[in-house]
């Protein structure tokens, strides 16, 4: 569901839909409107923002429907996934099977999911302020960063319960940091997706003509450069990119042969689910980022840090 998560709200912002739903109720938000009026309400709501005004002035009802749609939709997930999460928990842990570390464990993810819904707010707040036409890519880089850590975090543990603890080793070490050079080359493309910055060069390898970008370090201090340069951003995301692909080969060649016939698949995933994920992305650039293809790059990306992550726990030392 957190998978599904992801890739709803890459479509959510690829459509330009996040700022459709202007308050926060966490409750009786789950309706969507269920007649004329509600309906006409809502978009009197949008129409109040800057987002309208200076992009979709003259929108149509049935225009908003649709991106209202996404991030309803978007939301009503997130409170689903709490509810599948909580039922359960709370069933198992009044039976007693869960006790101790695990019951520790699972109510800190719990935790963090409900984070997660606060820090959506806090994201979609700031393409609500004045002059805003979309969210900040500073916020949306967190909330997508929340929801690869609990991603993973669930997907841990899940390994530990079902194939058993297992102790460091130099491949789990080696696996661990790949995942996070995954990590951050997902979390660099939400800055892409919060500028638009994919829509800056649709040329590769070269951008425009050129290796490195023109007006790469416009900005002032440099460092800013790395999150609001349009240019730079998507620079520094392809060949990010580029450069986990090459580490997920050197890794599948470094660790194959020696894993065991059954781990061999987990780490053999990895450079494949990373070509594949580059061959994704580069195709999106390409083509202008189609938004069926720009969300299957996202899924991708979920599935390179899901392949990761599996093969760090697979190279673990039995005890």
């Amino acid at each position: 569901m957190i998978f599904a998560m992801v890739v709803i709200g890459g479509v959510t912002r690829l459509t330009e839909s996040g700022l459709s739903i202007v308050e926060w109720k966490p409750v009786s938000g789950a309706l969507p409107p269920l007649t004329q009026a509600d309906w006409e309400a809502e978009f009197a709501k949008y129409r109040q923002i800057d987002q309208y005004k200076q992009m979709n002035a003259g929108m149509s009802l049935a225009e908003f429907k649709r991106i209202f749609f996404w991030e309803w939709f978007h939301r009503l997930w997130g409170r689903l996934i709490g509810l599948v999460f909580l039922v359960p928990f709370v069933w198992f842990w009044w039976r007693g099977a869960v006790r101790g570390r695990l019951a520790g464990q699972l109510l800190a993810l719990f935790c963090l999911g409900g984070l997660q819904g606060a820090i959506g707010w806090w994201m979609v707040a700031s393409g609500l302020k004045r002059d805003m036409l979309a969210v900040s890519q500073y916020r949306l880089a967190v909330h997508l960063a929340l929801a690869l850590a609990l991603h993973a975090g669930l997907l841990w543990l899940a390994l530990d319960l079902l194939r058993g603890r297992r102790a460091a080793s130099t491949g789990r070490k080696a696996a661990a940091a790949l995942a996070g050079l995954v990590f951050l080359t997902i979390v660099a493309g939400a800055f892409v997706a919060g500028l638009d910055a994919g829509l800056v060069s649709d040329t590769f390898p070269l951008m425009d003509g050129r290796l490195v970008p023109a007006g790469y370090a416009d900005i002032e201090p440099f460092w800013r450069n790395l999150f609001e340069n349009h240019a730079a951003v998507q620079f520094n995301h392809r060949w990010l990119g580029i450069f986990t692909a090459a580490c997920a080969l050197v890794f599948a060649w470094r660790f194959a042969r020696a894993a065991d016939a059954g781990d061999r698949i987990a780490v053999l995933a990895v450079p494949a689910a990373s070509v594949v994920q580059a061959a994704l992305g580069i195709a999106t650039l390409m083509l202008w980022v189609p938004v069926p293809l720009a969300a299957a790059h996202q899924a991708g990306a979920v599935i390179l840090l899901t392949a990761a992550v599996v093969a760090a726990h697979a190279l673990g030392r039995r005890g």
